[in-house]
């Protein structure tokens, strides 16, 4: 297999769990985020001639077209485009919450997430075929307290890979939505402005997913034959059964 798979996010987490994976499936990886380092680090690691880095934020549209725009000829032929970049920041109600956050998210989670599908589409349409692979989450599927702002970007993304999947279906481009429910990476880290004791708690008291399973189900989903498409997917630790309902040992 010579396939090329972009990730974005790439640098940590799903991203870079996911990047690791398809390359391990023998997908070239077109791996995109902020840290430069880290993405040096992952071509490294899988080799200059796997991994082609592209630092941008996703937030920057005319840096998301540009790095693009710019691939090498041989780097164009993007077969999977995974959209994991995305963020929480803050917990709070409504009433209270920061307006940069609530800019913050929308941003990264929606806006983002627009700006390189617009990028990269052109690259599949000519081609006539394609696999866009959306991460969502549990909160794109219902509402928890003080998650407002956050549950409505994920709800914003499932919309839009089901509108996406009827706007690409006669392209010959699948568009699948992965929505995990609790994952053990840097999100609460991020959500709870870096304080690592708070964020620990979220994944204590029960076996949380890991990246790697995340990443496990987006190369299950992508490799499937060409007739499937597992448009979408719920994915959830065992010890949880919605957004709100996690059963704790008792500490």
């Amino acid at each position: 297999m010579n396939r090329i798979a972009l990730v974005t996010g790439a640098t940590s987490g799903i991203g870079l769990a996911t990047a690791l994976e398809l390359a391990h499936k023998g997908y070239r990886i077109i791996a995109t985020g902020r840290r430069q380092e880290r993405l040096q680090e992952l071509r490294q690691k899988l080799g200059e001639d796997n991994v082609y880095p592209l630092v941008f934020d996703v937030r920057d549209k005319v840096a998301v077209m540009e790095a693009v725009a710019a691939l090498p000829d041989n780097w164009r032929q993007v077969d999977v485009l995974v959209n994991n970049a995305g963020n929480a920041h803050g917990l709070a109600p409504i009433q209270d919450g920061a307006v940069d956050d609530w800019d913050a998210m929308i941003d990264i989670n929606v806006k983002g997430l627009l700006y390189v599908t617009k990028a990269v589409l052109p690259l599949m349409q000519e081609r006539g075929r394609g696999h866009i692979i959306n991460i969502g989450s549990i909160a794109g599927k219902e509402v928890y307290p003080n998650g407002n702002v956050y549950c409505a970007s994920k709800h914003a993304v499932d919309a839009l890979s089901k509108a996406m999947r009827v706007d690409l279906v006669q392209h010959g481009i699948k568009v699948s939505e992965v929505n995990p429910g609790l994952v053990e990476t840097e999100f609460s880290e991020v959500r709870f402005k870096g304080d690592t004791e708070r964020a620990a708690t979220v994944y204590q008291g029960y076996e949380p997913l890991q990246a790697q399973d995340i990443a496990e189900l987006i190369a299950f989903i992508v490799t499937r034959p060409a007739h499937v498409n597992l448009a979408e997917v719920l994915v959830l630790p065992s010890a949880q059964a919605s957004a709100t309902l996690v059963v704790k040992e008792q500490q």
